[in-house]
């Protein structure tokens, strides 16, 4: 019996899980419920999650609803097949993975959220300068929407300029986050930082830092990710998996 993912390939949570479930080539049902929205979700769904969220995975008898909870059980459960080095193979190994899989989870996952959600609001043509919201032929209202989006712009890039430059620093000594190899602790990054790269307002903060970018090169070019790419556009253009 295949796994199943309930949820939308738009999610981060989901486009986390997908990517892992390519890596260790393990058979998977998507059940899209992006589409329903309140009274409107499949009833079995509500079964699995009873307020909707964005994201559950049934295999066999577990149902798991947190994306690094489940990368972390794929991994170990399905260790012999596909990409063995996910979750490293020792204690050691696993344990630098863990670490910065808490770091991606703890110091990456919020300001990165919060700097794709302020852009969507702020108009591309904007200064982002710090000079503030440009005052004229604005409603009140949507002057002072603009000023928080701005506000919450500048902390998330200060605070994710901070971590990158821990990063560069860590990429300089290993190819990869916790190890030489790719494992979870970057698989977990992709979904927001391809949200950064995407937008050239928030990608100066990969582009302008050599290893940093060199590492967002090498795990975006990774064929799950790029199948999950696929997933992610309109159904009339999705290619079959």
């Amino acid at each position: 019996m295949p796994v199943k993912v309930f949820g939308s390939p738009a999610s981060s949570e989901v486009a986390r899980v997908l990517t892992c479930l390519f890596e260790k080539d393990v058979e998977f049902q998507l059940i899209r419920v992006d589409s329903f929205r309140g009274p409107k979700r499949m009833p079995q769904y509500l079964k699995l999650q009873p307020h909707g969220e964005a994201l559950t995975l049934e295999d066999g008898n577990v149902t798991l609803v947190e994306s690094r909870k489940i990368l972390r059980h794929i991994a170990a459960k399905y260790k012999h097949q596909g990409y063995k080095d996910l979750f490293g193979q020792g204690a050691l190994e696993r344990a630098s993975i863990e670490q910065w899989l808490q770091t991606e989870a703890h110091s990456f996952d919020i300001p990165s959220a919060d700097m794709v959600y302020s852009l969507s609001y702020l108009p591309p043509d904007m200064p982002l300068d710090g000079r503030g919201v440009p005052a004229a032929g604005m409603h009140p209202s949507h002057r002072q929407k603009m000023e928080e989006m701005l506000q919450l712009f500048e902390k998330s890039r200060r605070d994710l300029g901070k971590l990158l430059d821990i990063y560069e620093q860590r990429l300089g000594e290993m190819e990869y986050l916790a190890d030489d190899k790719f494992t979870l602790a970057d698989l977990s990054h992709l979904p927001n930082a391809d949200r950064l790269a995407a937008d050239p307002r928030s990608a100066r903060l990969i582009e302008s830092r050599k290893n940093v970018s060199r590492w967002w090169y090498t795990i975006s070019g990774r064929d799950s990710w790029k199948r999950v790419k696929e997933l992610q556009r309109p159904p009339s253009a999705e290619a079959p998996f």
